[in-house]
Protein backbone atom coordinates (compact mmCIF):
# COMPACT_ATOMS: atom_id res chain seq x y z
CA UNK A 1 0.00 0.00 0.00
CA UNK A 2 1.36 3.36 -1.03
CA UNK A 3 1.31 6.34 1.36
CA UNK A 4 0.70 9.48 -0.70
CA UNK A 5 1.56 12.91 0.64
CA UNK A 6 -1.27 15.45 0.41
CA UNK A 7 -1.00 19.13 -0.43
CA UNK A 8 -4.07 21.35 -0.23
CA UNK A 9 -3.45 24.56 -2.17
CA UNK A 10 -5.28 27.83 -1.60
CA UNK A 11 -4.17 31.19 -2.92
CA UNK A 12 -0.73 29.86 -3.80
CA UNK A 13 -0.10 28.42 -0.33
CA UNK A 14 -0.17 24.96 1.16
CA UNK A 15 -2.93 24.97 3.78
CA UNK A 16 -3.84 22.55 6.55
CA UNK A 17 -7.17 20.90 5.84
CA UNK A 18 -9.44 20.21 8.80
CA UNK A 19 -12.96 18.86 8.63
CA UNK A 20 -13.65 20.08 5.11
CA UNK A 21 -14.29 23.67 6.32
CA UNK A 22 -12.25 25.23 3.55
CA UNK A 23 -12.90 28.84 4.52
CA UNK A 24 -11.10 28.12 7.82
CA UNK A 25 -7.97 26.49 6.37
CA UNK A 26 -4.73 28.21 7.39
CA UNK A 27 -1.23 27.94 5.88
CA UNK A 28 0.73 24.91 7.02
CA UNK A 29 3.10 26.39 9.57
CA UNK A 30 4.18 23.76 12.10
CA UNK A 31 5.96 20.45 12.09
CA UNK A 32 9.27 18.90 11.12
CA UNK A 33 8.50 19.06 7.39
CA UNK A 34 7.75 22.79 7.29
CA UNK A 35 10.54 25.34 6.84
CA UNK A 36 8.34 28.28 5.81
CA UNK A 37 4.61 28.73 6.39
CA UNK A 38 2.55 27.80 3.36
CA UNK A 39 5.53 26.82 1.17
CA UNK A 40 3.96 24.19 -1.09
CA UNK A 41 7.11 23.32 -3.03
CA UNK A 42 9.10 23.06 0.19
CA UNK A 43 6.50 20.76 1.72
CA UNK A 44 6.36 18.60 -1.40
CA UNK A 45 10.15 18.27 -1.33
CA UNK A 46 10.01 17.30 2.35
CA UNK A 47 7.46 14.59 1.59
CA UNK A 48 9.75 13.20 -1.12
CA UNK A 49 12.89 13.37 1.02
CA UNK A 50 14.76 10.47 2.61
CA UNK A 51 13.26 11.52 5.92
CA UNK A 52 9.66 10.86 4.91
CA UNK A 53 10.12 8.44 1.98
CA UNK A 54 6.88 9.34 0.19
CA UNK A 55 6.98 8.56 -3.56
CA UNK A 56 3.75 10.13 -4.82
CA UNK A 57 1.86 13.39 -4.22
CA UNK A 58 -1.82 14.25 -4.16
CA UNK A 59 -2.73 17.88 -4.79
CA UNK A 60 -6.13 19.45 -4.15
CA UNK A 61 -6.36 22.84 -5.86
CA UNK A 62 -9.03 24.37 -3.62
CA UNK A 63 -9.30 27.52 -5.75
CA UNK A 64 -10.22 25.47 -8.82
CA UNK A 65 -12.52 23.16 -6.85
CA UNK A 66 -14.43 26.24 -5.70
CA UNK A 67 -14.93 27.31 -9.32
CA UNK A 68 -11.88 29.51 -9.88
CA UNK A 69 -8.92 29.09 -12.19
CA UNK A 70 -6.33 26.38 -11.49
CA UNK A 71 -3.10 27.47 -9.83
CA UNK A 72 -1.26 26.62 -13.03
CA UNK A 73 2.22 27.88 -12.21
CA UNK A 74 2.29 26.09 -8.88
CA UNK A 75 0.86 22.87 -10.31
CA UNK A 76 3.46 22.97 -13.07
CA UNK A 77 6.27 23.48 -10.56
CA UNK A 78 5.03 20.54 -8.51
CA UNK A 79 4.91 18.41 -11.63
CA UNK A 80 8.54 19.26 -12.34
CA UNK A 81 9.60 17.58 -9.07
CA UNK A 82 9.27 14.31 -10.97
CA UNK A 83 7.06 12.32 -8.58
CA UNK A 84 3.74 10.87 -9.75
CA UNK A 85 1.19 13.63 -9.16
CA UNK A 86 -2.52 13.12 -8.50
CA UNK A 87 -4.39 16.38 -9.10
CA UNK A 88 -7.92 17.37 -8.08
CA UNK A 89 -8.64 20.74 -9.64
CA UNK A 90 -12.41 20.70 -9.96
CA UNK A 91 -12.30 18.90 -13.30
CA UNK A 92 -15.61 19.12 -15.15
CA UNK A 93 -14.47 18.92 -18.77
CA UNK A 94 -12.17 16.86 -20.94
CA UNK A 95 -10.31 20.04 -21.89
CA UNK A 96 -9.46 20.83 -18.26
CA UNK A 97 -8.36 17.24 -17.71
CA UNK A 98 -5.97 17.42 -20.66
CA UNK A 99 -4.59 20.70 -19.32
CA UNK A 100 -3.79 19.09 -15.98
CA UNK A 101 -1.94 16.29 -17.74
CA UNK A 102 0.11 18.90 -19.64
CA UNK A 103 0.94 20.52 -16.29
CA UNK A 104 2.30 17.23 -14.99
CA UNK A 105 -0.61 15.27 -13.51
CA UNK A 106 -0.12 11.53 -13.74
CA UNK A 107 -3.67 10.98 -12.48
CA UNK A 108 -6.53 13.41 -12.94
CA UNK A 109 -8.90 13.29 -9.98
CA UNK A 110 -12.59 13.80 -10.74
CA UNK A 111 -14.48 14.63 -7.56
CA UNK A 112 -18.07 13.65 -6.89
CA UNK A 113 -18.73 17.12 -5.47
CA UNK A 114 -18.04 18.68 -8.89
CA UNK A 115 -19.06 15.85 -11.23
CA UNK A 116 -22.17 16.58 -13.27
CA UNK A 117 -22.71 13.08 -14.68
CA UNK A 118 -21.00 9.73 -15.08
CA UNK A 119 -21.02 10.33 -18.85
CA UNK A 120 -18.75 13.29 -18.10
CA UNK A 121 -16.37 10.96 -16.26
CA UNK A 122 -16.32 8.62 -19.25
CA UNK A 123 -15.43 11.49 -21.59
CA UNK A 124 -12.61 12.63 -19.30
CA UNK A 125 -11.14 9.12 -19.21
CA UNK A 126 -11.16 9.00 -22.98
CA UNK A 127 -9.50 12.41 -23.21
CA UNK A 128 -6.51 11.60 -21.00
CA UNK A 129 -5.68 8.14 -22.23
CA UNK A 130 -7.78 5.73 -20.23
CA UNK A 131 -8.48 4.37 -16.78
CA UNK A 132 -4.90 4.47 -15.50
CA UNK A 133 -4.94 8.26 -15.74
CA UNK A 134 -8.27 8.89 -13.98
CA UNK A 135 -9.25 8.68 -10.32
CA UNK A 136 -12.80 9.13 -9.10
CA UNK A 137 -13.02 10.76 -5.68
CA UNK A 138 -16.01 9.46 -3.74
CA UNK A 139 -16.47 12.66 -1.71
CA UNK A 140 -18.35 12.10 1.53
CA UNK A 141 -19.21 13.99 4.68
CA UNK A 142 -19.82 11.69 7.63
CA UNK A 143 -20.48 8.89 5.16
CA UNK A 144 -23.02 10.81 3.05
CA UNK A 145 -22.12 11.42 -0.62
CA UNK A 146 -21.49 15.06 -1.58
CA UNK A 147 -23.40 15.05 -4.84
CA UNK A 148 -23.36 17.89 -7.35
CA UNK A 149 -25.68 16.43 -9.99
CA UNK A 150 -29.37 15.72 -9.44
CA UNK A 151 -29.01 12.54 -11.50
CA UNK A 152 -26.65 11.10 -8.89
CA UNK A 153 -28.64 12.00 -5.80
CA UNK A 154 -29.85 9.13 -3.66
CA UNK A 155 -27.22 6.68 -4.87
CA UNK A 156 -25.27 4.82 -2.21
CA UNK A 157 -21.49 5.25 -1.87
CA UNK A 158 -21.02 1.70 -3.14
CA UNK A 159 -23.23 2.24 -6.19
CA UNK A 160 -21.42 5.46 -7.08
CA UNK A 161 -18.00 3.82 -6.79
CA UNK A 162 -18.96 0.84 -8.91
CA UNK A 163 -20.53 3.03 -11.60
CA UNK A 164 -17.46 5.26 -11.68
CA UNK A 165 -15.21 2.25 -12.24
CA UNK A 166 -17.46 1.07 -15.07
CA UNK A 167 -17.26 4.55 -16.65
CA UNK A 168 -13.50 4.64 -16.88
CA UNK A 169 -12.01 5.42 -13.47
CA UNK A 170 -9.06 3.13 -12.81
CA UNK A 171 -8.78 4.44 -9.25
CA UNK A 172 -11.46 5.10 -6.65
CA UNK A 173 -10.60 7.37 -3.72
CA UNK A 174 -12.83 7.31 -0.67
CA UNK A 175 -12.50 10.75 0.93
CA UNK A 176 -14.62 11.70 3.93
CA UNK A 177 -14.12 15.43 4.44
CA UNK A 178 -15.44 15.30 8.01
CA UNK A 179 -12.52 13.05 8.93
CA UNK A 180 -9.82 15.16 7.25
CA UNK A 181 -7.31 16.44 9.79
CA UNK A 182 -9.25 14.89 12.66
CA UNK A 183 -7.27 11.67 13.17
CA UNK A 184 -10.53 9.76 13.66
CA UNK A 185 -9.53 6.78 11.58
CA UNK A 186 -11.23 5.72 8.36
CA UNK A 187 -14.38 3.80 7.54
CA UNK A 188 -12.76 0.39 7.18
CA UNK A 189 -16.15 -1.32 6.78
CA UNK A 190 -17.06 0.77 3.74
CA UNK A 191 -13.61 0.38 2.23
CA UNK A 192 -13.70 -3.40 2.63
CA UNK A 193 -17.15 -3.46 1.01
CA UNK A 194 -15.88 -1.47 -1.95
CA UNK A 195 -12.81 -3.68 -2.33
CA UNK A 196 -15.17 -6.63 -2.73
CA UNK A 197 -17.33 -4.84 -5.30
CA UNK A 198 -14.75 -3.09 -7.46
CA UNK A 199 -12.81 -4.84 -10.22
CA UNK A 200 -9.59 -6.41 -8.99
CA UNK A 201 -7.54 -4.12 -11.22
CA UNK A 202 -9.15 -0.96 -9.81
CA UNK A 203 -6.91 0.85 -7.35
CA UNK A 204 -8.67 1.63 -4.07
CA UNK A 205 -7.38 4.63 -2.13
CA UNK A 206 -8.55 6.16 1.15
CA UNK A 207 -8.18 9.63 2.60
CA UNK A 208 -9.12 11.55 5.72
CA UNK A 209 -8.53 10.39 9.28
CA UNK A 210 -5.24 8.48 9.42
CA UNK A 211 -3.90 8.76 12.97
CA UNK A 212 -0.87 6.48 12.90
CA UNK A 213 0.72 3.17 11.85
CA UNK A 214 -2.17 1.09 13.17
CA UNK A 215 -4.51 2.73 10.68
CA UNK A 216 -2.16 1.81 7.84
CA UNK A 217 -2.28 -1.83 8.88
CA UNK A 218 -6.08 -1.79 9.03
CA UNK A 219 -6.37 -0.14 5.63
CA UNK A 220 -3.98 -2.53 3.96
CA UNK A 221 -4.98 -5.81 5.59
CA UNK A 222 -8.61 -5.42 6.66
CA UNK A 223 -9.77 -3.12 3.86
CA UNK A 224 -7.49 -4.14 1.00
CA UNK A 225 -6.51 -0.59 0.10
CA UNK A 226 -3.77 0.06 -2.43
CA UNK A 227 -3.07 3.64 -1.36
CA UNK A 228 -3.80 6.10 1.43
CA UNK A 229 -3.72 9.89 1.29
CA UNK A 230 -2.04 11.47 4.32
CA UNK A 231 -1.22 15.01 5.43
CA UNK A 232 -1.65 15.63 9.17
CA UNK A 233 -0.03 12.42 10.42
CA UNK A 234 3.04 13.10 8.28
CA UNK A 235 3.18 16.77 9.20
CA UNK A 236 3.19 16.16 12.94
CA UNK A 237 5.38 13.07 12.89
CA UNK A 238 2.84 10.41 13.85
CA UNK A 239 3.92 8.66 10.66
CA UNK A 240 7.64 8.46 9.93
CA UNK A 241 9.60 7.34 6.92
CA UNK A 242 9.87 3.80 8.29
CA UNK A 243 6.08 3.59 8.50
CA UNK A 244 5.74 4.78 4.90
CA UNK A 245 8.17 2.12 3.70
CA UNK A 246 6.59 -0.63 5.82
CA UNK A 247 3.16 0.17 4.37
CA UNK A 248 4.39 -0.94 0.95
CA UNK A 249 4.57 -4.49 2.25
CA UNK A 250 1.01 -4.74 3.54
CA UNK A 251 -2.23 -5.23 1.64
CA UNK A 252 -3.12 -7.55 -1.18
CA UNK A 253 -1.69 -5.27 -3.89
CA UNK A 254 1.33 -3.81 -2.13
CA UNK A 255 3.26 -1.52 -4.48
CA UNK A 256 0.85 -1.85 -7.42
CA UNK A 257 -0.27 1.78 -7.16
CA UNK A 258 3.24 3.15 -7.69
CA UNK A 259 3.95 0.76 -10.56
CA UNK A 260 0.84 1.67 -12.56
Amino acid sequence: MEVIGVLDLKGGLAVHARGGRRDEYLPVSEGPLVSRAGDALGLASSYLSERTRVRELYVADLDAIAGGEPQRALLGALGELGAPLWVDAGVRTAERARELVRLGASRVVVGLETLESMHQLEAIAGAVGGADRVAFSLDLRDGVPLVCADALRGASPAALAVEAASCGAGTVIVLDLARVGAGRGLDVTLLAELRGLLPAECILAAGGGVSGPRDLELLGVAAGCDAVLVASALLDGRLAGADVVNARHIGGNAGRCHES
